[in-house]
């Protein structure tokens, strides 16, 4: 190696020089940054200190006993301002916003489990009871995801393909106040848990408040069809005696509510009950039985003669009402939606599977599955089986969760989601959506 010249040692002595200053600026630049902050600080807490003393003077001269301050809970309460407790935050088979459905019936297999908090009830388990009985439940949830808290009057909803609409006319997460509504399937309930399925939300969502769903007050559908009833009926008894019928002599009764229906039934020869020719029948109906039919027959019968609308102006007297009286819909009963709900510019995707994400998609065990030679297996959390996982693969891509800027500008058509702890990579064509691979979310990440 040759020996350095006068030249490259006094170049080299320059930037030396040139690294020490540098190194000396930086440290008073932290210097004085340390002493800013610490500045700062001092600050913040004499304003806070301040800002607390004024506080404690209002309350102490507005405060009467009479009368709650302007900055009580039941005030704020009053003028719509409510600081929020979530009761429980979910944990779901989505990790992430990327293919999470954007509504619950889209992914009927999708898993969910939320666990009520300690801290907002002693007694978690004790605000379940009950719940048990109901078999879809009302989730109130905030959109913790938004990504940023701007709104619009107008919005883009993905099945209008870029077109705009009033924002309250949807359901976007971008509104004023983000918070979610969904219709969840309940399971079970174990403990201080509650294991959902067909939802449309991510782990860590924060839960408001959960409301039972009950069709007769929830469904207008549900409240006209049972205003289309007659008010105070009873139908167990016509119900149960056409089941006992079906059960005994094979005779389907389509309609028990239909005049016809009964006599057709009552006609029949191998219903003779009359006691002379009972040995020539093939089977008797008992008496009791018969006057449950008969009555049946009288009240479906009145039911034709005094069905009235309500627009009508006849007066006629009703049957006897057993049961409270109801208000009749009419036409008011009806529902309707958007037409771009049921027919949107968007086509359903045709979902399927290469040979390879088919092998590797069977290799993933249930949770309720465990063995030790299989132990070396990627294993679902909630998903109970590889044929659930393929289904609500394909309800996730049916729906097409790309956005409408993917689907429309960007020309990179590979997709990627998570699903339980599965990765899966999958590609669009024309119609139709193509999983590519199914991996193991710990190792897809480790091999990262």
């Amino acid at each position: 190696m040759s020996p350095r010249c006068d030249c490259c040692c006094e170049h080299i002595q320059k930037l030396n020089q040139q690294v020490s200053v540098m190194r000396k600026e930086i440290k008073n630049l932290r210097q004085m940054l340390d002493s800013a902050v610490r500045a700062h600080r001092k600050q913040m807490t004499s304003v806070q200190a301040a800002v607390s003393k004024m506080g404690l003077s209002e309350d102490k001269r507005d405060q009467t006993p009479s009368s709650p301050s302007s900055s009580s809970p039941q005030a704020a309460l009053e003028q719509g301002n409510i600081q929020t407790v979530p009761i429980g935050y979910i944990s779901s088979c989505f990790s992430v916003k990327n293919g999470t459905p954007r509504q619950p019936t889209i992914c009927g297999p999708s898993r969910a489990e939320l666990r009520i908090q300690q801290s907002v009830f002693n007694n978690p388990d004790h605000a379940l009871v009950g719940l048990e009985q109901y078999s879809h439940v009302w989730i109130i949830f905030l959109f913790h995801k938004n990504g940023h808290l701007s709104y619009k009057a107008k919005v883009k909803p993905p099945r209008l393909n870029g077109q705009r609409v009033g924002v309250y006319s949807t359901r976007s997460p971008h509104r004023p106040n983000a918070l979610g509504l969904t219709l969840a399937k309940l399971d079970k309930i174990e403990g201080d848990t509650i294991h959902l399925s067909d939802i449309d939300m991510i782990a860590g969502t924060p839960v408001l408040d959960i409301k039972p769903y009950i069709p007769e007050y929830d469904s207008p559908d549900t409240r006209m069809s049972m205003d289309s009833e007659p008010h105070g009926s009873n139908t167990d008894q016509p119900n149960s005696a056409s089941a006992l019928l079906n059960e005994e002599t094979n005779v389907i009764i389509k309609d028990e509510r239909t005049e016809e229906g009964v006599e057709s039934v009552l006609s029949e020869d191998k219903f003779e009950t009359d006691h002379s020719s009972s040995g020539n029948a093939p089977f008797s109906l008992p008496n009791d039985l018969r006057s449950v039919l008969e009555e049946v027959k009288t009240f479906v019968t009145q039911d034709n003669i005094y069905q009235v609308s309500c627009e009508s102006g006849y007066q006629v007297s009703d049957p006897p009402k057993t049961g409270p009286e109801r208000p009749c819909y009419g036409e008011e009963a009806y529902t309707t939606i958007a037409g771009w709900i049921r027919e949107a510019p968007v086509a359903s995707l045709d979902v399927r599977f290469t040979p390879h994400a088919e092998r590797q998609l069977a290799e993933f065990l249930p949770t309720h599955l465990s063995g030790p030679s299989e132990s070396d297996r990627p294993r679902f959390k909630f998903l109970r089986s590889p044929e659930e996982a393929a289904a609500a693969i394909r309800g996730v891509l049916s729906a097409d969760p790309r956005s409408v800027y993917r689907r429309t500008r960007c020309g990179d058509r590979l997709f990627f989601f998570t699903l339980d702890t599965a990765d899966i990579t999958c590609w669009f064509g024309q119609g139709f959506a193509e999983v590519l691979q199914v991996r193991p979310v710990e190792r897809h990440i480790a091999s990262v």
